[in-house]
Formats: structure tokens, sequence, C-alpha cells
């Protein structure tokens, strides 16, 4: 077992709660207003999303986001993957790593403007956040995890 834990924020009532990461899945309740979490499976890699699934997998998640937008003809996008499939290891219970591949599914990567590749796009409680564009090297979006999931 591990005493790590997450902060997650309440969508009823905003509170933050620290949740044991051993616990995520039995489906938690908010410390304040008892409402209860949905239950959260913990990945250690990349989840695939679609149009048709951004919406569950990434605006609905408890948990902060890490959205690629990647294309297959694209060599910096190629380079990435290992990178973040290093992140999502290191980061699982505490951040959701998710691939949109946006030759497949144009409405969600029109819907957030992305324009190159590859682009990292960081979500909480189900709002935009944060946008970086660019093959970015481990240790600069190591750094601006480290402030994202601090906030």
């Amino acid at each position: 077992m591990t005493d790590e834990r997450v902060l997650i924020r309440c969508r009823n009532c905003g509170a933050r709660n620290r949740i044991p990461v051993a616990r995520l899945q039995e489906g938690p309740r908010c410390g304040r207003c008892k409402t209860p979490f949905p239950a959260i499976s913990v990945t250690s890699r990349p989840v695939m999303v679609s149009d048709a699934t951004f919406a569950r997998e990434v605006l609905e998640s408890p948990l902060p986001v890490l959205l690629d937008c990647w294309a297959t003809w694209c060599s910096y996008c190629g380079a990435l993957t290992p990178i973040l499939d290093d992140v999502a290891r290191s980061y699982a219970g505490r951040l959701k790593v998710a691939k949109l591949n946006v030759d497949q599914n144009p409405v969600t990567a029109g819907r957030f403007s992305v324009m190159s590749l590859p682009t990292l796009l960081f979500f909480r409680d189900g709002k935009l956040v944060d946008t970086l564009a660019g093959a970015l090297p481990r240790q600069e979006i190591e750094r601006y995890l480290v402030r994202f999931l601090a906030t």
C-alpha cells in the first residue's frame, strides 16, 4: 500500500479533498458535503480519447488531465510518446494522461484550436487550464506538471 494522496476538488461544494491513492477505486466522498466521487480507475498508461469519449474521459475526470494531441504522421509526436508513457507511470493516481489523434477526431481538435503538433492541453475540473505546443523535453514537461498539480 502507498500513503500517496491525490487532491480532488468536489464539483458540488468546491472543497479540496486529499484522498489516498489506494482508496480511489472505492468511490470516496467529499469531506465537507459528503457528495460521492466517482470511482477513479488508476492507470499507469495513457488513455486513448476520441470525440465520442472526450467528455467522459477528460471533462468529467476527477483527476487533472494532460491531453496529448497528436497524429501518426508527426515525427515529433512519436518522439514525445515514450516521455508521456513515462509521465503516466510516474504520476499514476495524481494525473490522467490521455491521447487524442487529431486526424481521427477533428471535432475535439477544432474545439480547442489545435493548430500545431504535438500540443499538450491541461485540464482541471473540466476546464482547459493551459496549453503547451511543440516537442518539449521531459524536464520541461515535468517542470510544468509540478506547478500544474500544485495548484
